[in-house]
């Protein structure tokens, strides 16, 4: 206990206190100046918000129109789900064939044109044009398969439509 008295009484323990006073002043004058600039920034900040603007009041509005944002993203997703549904039904694929029905006439006037939906389910229209007439029939496509007979350019036109590129994809 003698030697932490004696050694309290030598210049050197002023050198020491007097070293820490001055690293705890330097401290202390980074601390005032690093709270000096945000008192700016946060003065800037709020002259930006408006000065005659209560900040709580400001909240509030903003979170009523995110509420009203996000209720209307959800109407969207709905309407969305809703159209996706009925396009499914709509047609998306389209095959056509054109040939000549009979000899004596050319320019592949006549057609089979294949009309699907997402499903493979609609229409094949064959159009056979001859110099007297020219006549369209129709016959109902269910999967990618018809009830009737199906004529060689008909079952092609089905299976381009089938293999189609141009399907509006849903994501």
């Amino acid at each position: 206990m003698g030697e932490i008295v004696e050694f309290m009484s030598t210049g050197t323990f002023s050198l020491i206190l007097t070293c820490i006073v001055i690293v705890l002043a330097i401290g202390f004058i980074v601390m005032i100046a690093k709270l000096s600039r945000l008192n700016k920034r946060y003065r800037a900040f709020m002259k930006k918000l408006g000065s005659d603007s209560n900040i709580e009041e400001d909240l509030e509005t903003f979170m009523h129109q995110v509420e009203k944002v996000e209720k209307q993203n959800g109407e969207i997703v709905e309407y969305v789900k809703t159209l996706d549904n009925d396009l499914e039904r709509c047609i998306q694929k389209v095959g056509i064939v054109r040939y000549n029905a009979f000899r004596d006439t050319g320019s592949n006037l006549s057609f089979s044109l294949a009309l699907l939906d997402e499903h493979n389910n609609g229409v094949v229209l064959n159009g056979v044009y001859s110099r007297e007439a020219s006549n369209i029939y129709a016959k109902p496509v269910e999967k990618g398969k018809s009830s009737y007979a199906l004529s060689d350019e008909e079952a092609e036109a089905i299976q381009k439509a089938m293999n189609s590129e141009n399907r509006i994809k849903l994501q």
